[in-house]
């Protein structure tokens, strides 16, 4: 049985622990500097364009499915599980690109999931419905206005998501396998 290439490995866990990494450390600063949700102002690098402004989603993509945190943490974790499979006992990881945009989907996955599980250590103030209880929720902070519209606030972990995603519909739409 051939084995995969320890170099795609390397490429594959370095992203997406580099990717986990730069997501959870950024959610930890902009939320050490601007406070749970409504705390401060939006903090705009390009005036109403573009800004910080802390959030949290007890849901999934654009706020769906809130309250359903176990759930997906559930998913989270089968979703990483299918991912290792996927590159590393079906192979996909002789490929480059999906080598890469598999790393870029795993380091999405583990960064939110870090939040879904609470290790973050946020507890929901006063004035929060569940005031001093753990707070199970994904950590967002950047915010894009599209016109007068906010766009749902994301995380990098969203953009990994997103790029990896996007790596994989132009390795299904473009790549043509070779025939030896």
């Amino acid at each position: 049985m051939k084995t995969v290439l320890p170099s795609r490995i390397l490429v594959f866990a370095s992203i997406a622990v580099l990717g986990c990494g730069l997501d959870l450390w950024t959610k930890s600063f902009l939320f050490d500097w601007l406070g749970m949700p409504g705390q401060q102002p939006v903090w705009w690098v390009i005036p109403n364009v573009f800004g910080f402004q802390t959030s949290l989603n007890e849901g999934a993509l654009f706020g769906i499915g809130q309250g359903y945190t176990p759930l997906f943490a559930v998913l989270s974790i089968l979703a990483a599980v299918a991912v290792l499979v996927w590159l590393f006992v079906y192979r996909a990881a002789e490929d480059w690109l999906l080598t890469v945009a598999f790393g870029c989907v795993m380091a999405g996955i583990f960064g939110n999931l870090y939040d879904r599980l609470g290790w973050h250590g946020l507890i929901w103030p006063a004035g929060y419905p569940a005031a001093g209880t753990p707070v199970y929720a994904v950590r967002d902070w950047i915010l894009v206005m599209i016109g007068t519209w906010p766009w749902p606030t994301f995380n990098i972990a969203d953009s990994m998501l997103v790029v990896g995603a996007g790596l994989l519909l132009g390795h299904a739409l473009f790549h043509s396998e070779r025939v030896t």
